[in-house]
């Protein structure tokens, strides 16, 4: 070979293997972190939209509403924001969500709010469908919210490869957006969804979860966006890495920042928070706030910021999800909205449920 053409082989060869895609390194993870100031946020849907395509598709997308909400989530001294999206909205119009997104990533930065998005989501109905959605059930929680995708595309092998232009197209479109600071890949996978629509649900669901969470992975790698990917752990016992299941696992061993979700009370929160501080990544607590349950924000955000753990809590204003009704709601009838929330923080006017909670994110988020 001539030393001109070796040379340029070699610089190819290179130039390659620092273009692959790969799960970061936990020095690189901790590195995004330095710096950055300890996120706190909620999960977010304007209160004019009752799940995932009520908020972005073209005709009910709402811009004003959005602005004046995360408004009051900046008020209050938070930074971040986790959005899901849809993978119908990607087939539907394209390009018309990846101009809604961006119009979303404006209004958002306009707050000094980051967006965390989240791609597939394995909660509630199993059934979704584009067009007009249904009116929510009086009195019940996320009575419209929908999984993406849906069963018939999750439990078909080569309908779940036919996600692949979805994950890329969106991920190559803000892979350098500064505006987006993290993707949550998949939302809950293998969720059954026992006490709403455990019925009609898949009964081998977290096999195929399992092997859409290894292609999110892949196909993430292969874009390899500048922000980290994650895809957090909700259910069983993650304690050990001997006693994780496989879905646990590989989400764990594959994320760049580690992410969970508890429901629980302080103590429970603790033993379900301290073993992910053995992976040596950022680690961040994605869904949190059932007070009802006993999960409290004046009990479990003071100890996520004393343990550097990003903090979304569900829910910023009460609307057409109704998640300020527990999850009890699908069995117990309600005739009123409780006098404890379960979720949410505001009311649409802006008010909030509880001032001491919106003055406690006051204090923690305050700069130093």
């Amino acid at each position: 070979m001539k030393p001109s053409l070796r040379l340029l082989t070699c610089c190819a060869l290179m130039t390659s293997f620092a273009s692959a895609g790969e799960q970061w390194t936990a020095e690189r993870a901790q590195e995004w972190a330095k710096g950055r100031p300890w996120l706190a946020g909620s999960n977010f849907t304007p209160s004019t939209a009752i799940n995932q395509l009520e908020m972005w598709q073209e005709e009910t997308f709402d811009p004003a509403t959005i602005d004046r909400e995360l408004g009051y989530a900046a008020g209050c001294g938070m930074n971040t924001a986790r959005v899901f999206l849809h993978n119908l909205l990607w087939e539907q119009d394209s390009e018309g969500l990846l101009k809604r997104m961006d119009q979303f990533l404006g209004i958002a930065e306009k707050h000094k709010i980051g967006v965390m998005f989240v791609l597939f989501d394995d909660v509630w109905d199993p059934s979704p469908k584009l067009g007009r959605q249904r009116d929510p059930k009086p009195h019940v929680h996320n009575s419209g919210w929908v999984q993406s995708p849906g069963k018939e595309v999750l439990q078909d092998e080569a309908k779940r490869a036919a996600l692949e232009p979805y994950v890329k197209g969106v991920l190559t479109r803000f892979k350098d957006d500064k505006r987006v600071i993290i993707w949550d890949l998949y939302n809950e996978p293998g969720n059954p969804n026992k006490s709403a629509y455990g019925p009609v649900e898949l009964a081998d669901k977290p096999k195929h979860s399992l092997d859409l969470v290894q292609k999110c992975f892949k196909w993430a790698w292969e874009v390899r966006p500048s922000q980290p990917l994650t895809i957090g752990v909700w259910a069983n016992d993650w304690s050990t890495k001997e006693k994780r299941d496989a879905l646990n696992a590989y989400q764990l061993d594959h994320s760049d920042v580690v992410s969970f979700h508890v429901y629980k009370d302080l103590a429970e929160t603790k033993k379900f928070t301290e073993p992910l501080f053995e992976y040596g990544r950022p680690v961040l607590c994605t869904e949190f706030l059932a007070r009802t349950a006993g999960s409290r924000l004046q009990d479990i955000l003071p100890y996520f910021k004393e343990k550097g753990v990003g903090a979304y809590q569900w829910g910023l204003v009460a609307g057409k999800t109704q998640t300020q009704y527990p999850w009890e709601s699908w069995k117990q009838p309600f005739t009123e909205e409780p006098k404890v929330w379960f979720h949410e923080l505001f009311h649409q006017d802006g008010k909030p449920f509880d001032k001491e909670e919106t003055d406690l994110y006051k204090k923690l988020t305050a700069a130093p």
